[in-house]
C-alpha cells in the first residue's frame, strides 16, 4: 500500500517543466468563463432593459413575454455575477495537474448539463404554448414564447462555452503525452519529456 501511495504521489506530482503549461491551460479557461459571463450578463442586462420599457407599451401574450424575460434574465444576471467573480478569482490560482484536469472535466459536464437543461425549458415553452392555445390564455403563450427564445439563446451559448472548453482542455493531452512513469520492478520514475 506504502508504494502504491508513493507511485500516486509522483505520478500527480509533475515536474516544473509542465507547471507553465498546466497555468496556461488553466488561466485560459478562466478567461473563458469571464468573457462566457460578460456575454451571459450583457444578455440579462438587454433583456430586462428591453423587456421591462416593452411591458409598460404591451398588451396580451406581448406583454406576459416581456414579463418572463425580465424574470428570466435577473436569475441570468445573478448566475453570471457569480461565474464572473468565480473566474475572476481562479485567474492566478496554481493548480497541479490533477486539480486543472478536475476542474476542466468538471466545467465541461456542467456545460453539458445545462444544454440539456436549456432543451427542456425550450419543450416547457412549447407545451405551454400549446395549453395557452388550447385555453385561450395570453399568459401561457407569452410565457412559452420568453422560454423559447430564452432556451434557444442558452442552448447556442452553452453549447458554444462548451465547444470552446473542450478545444481548450484538449492541451491537457499534450502535457500528458510528454510524462510517462516507468517502473522495473525496484525503482520508480516519471519522465517529461522537454520538446
Amino acid at each position: 500500500m506504502k508504494k502504491l501511495t508513493v507511485v500516486c504521489c509522483l505520478f500527480f506530482t509533475i515536474p516544473a517543466f509542465a507547471q507553465q503549461e498546466i497555468q496556461t491551460i488553466n488561466h485560459q479557461r478562466n478567461e473563458i468563463n469571464l468573457t462566457g459571463m460578460k456575454i451571459l450578463g450583457g444578455w440579462a442586462l438587454a433583456n430586462m432593459a428591453v423587456g421591462s420599457i416593452a411591458y409598460f407599451n404591451s398588451s396580451g401574450k406581448k406583454k406576459y413575454f416581456n414579463q418572463m424575460n425580465v424574470f428570466w434574465n435577473v436569475a441570468n444576471l445573478g448566475l453570471a455575477t457569480a461565474g464572473y467573480l468565480g473566474a475572476k478569482s481562479g485567474l492566478n490560482q496554481q493548480l497541479s495537474l490533477a486539480q486543472a484536469v478536475h476542474d476542466q472535466y468538471k466545467i465541461e459536464k456542467i456545460l453539458l448539463l445545462n444544454a440539456g437543461l436549456d432543451v427542456g425549458y425550450m419543450a416547457t415553452g412549447l407545451f405551454l404554448n400549446q395549453r395557452g392555445e388550447n385555453k385561450k390564455s395570453d399568459r401561457l403563450k407569452g410565457y412559452g414564447n420568453s422560454l423559447l427564445l430564452q432556451g434557444a439563446f442558452l442552448l447556442v451559448f452553452d453549447s458554444g462555452m462548451y465547444a470552446i472548453h473542450q478545444h481548450n482542455g484538449k492541451g491537457f493531452d499534450k502535457v500528458l503525452q510528454k510524462v510517462s512513469l516507468n517502473f522495473d520492478g525496484r525503482q520508480v520514475g516519471i519522465f517529461y519529456k522537454l520538446d
